[in-house]
């Protein structure tokens, strides 16, 4: 997940401190909850402090224009293969029906995520740079 040094313990500390706060949420009615919650809390910020601390060191990012319409049919089609299934369900009781709309509304899903939002990151790729 991590480049560098710095990087591996910013992200472990991010993820312990997501972790840590997760906890404390689920048990906040008690002492150690509102413990954990409170060190959860104060991991996340010290590991965004670090996060910001070590942007500088990354090295530029080339700027290509990015194609916001490639973007907007990925999101869109993203959402929409959601609202298929989601909506697919409500309109049938069989199990046919709502497994056939699930399966549209997965296809529609995966061709904004794998085609549309891919074509549209990679146009300002770092390994193009």
């Amino acid at each position: 997940m991590a480049a560098t040094k710095s990087q591996g313990r910013a992200f472990t500390l991010f993820i312990g401190g997501i972790t840590a706060a997760t906890a404390g949420v689920a048990t906040l009615a008690t002492g150690t909850g509102k413990a954990a919650l409170f060190l959860g809390l104060a991991a996340l910020l010290f590991s965004f402090i670090a996060f910001i601390r070590i942007k500088p060191e990354e090295g530029k990012v080339p700027k290509a224009v990015e194609s916001l319409v490639m973007k907007a049919l990925g999101v869109l089609f993203a959402v929409g293969g959601w609202l298929i299934v989601l909506y697919g369900i409500h309109l049938t009781s069989s199990v046919s029906g709502r497994f056939a709309t699930t399966l549209v509304g997965l296809a529609v899903t995966l061709v904004g995520v794998l085609y549309f939002l891919p074509t549209a990151a990679s146009k300002n790729a770092i390994w193009k740079g």
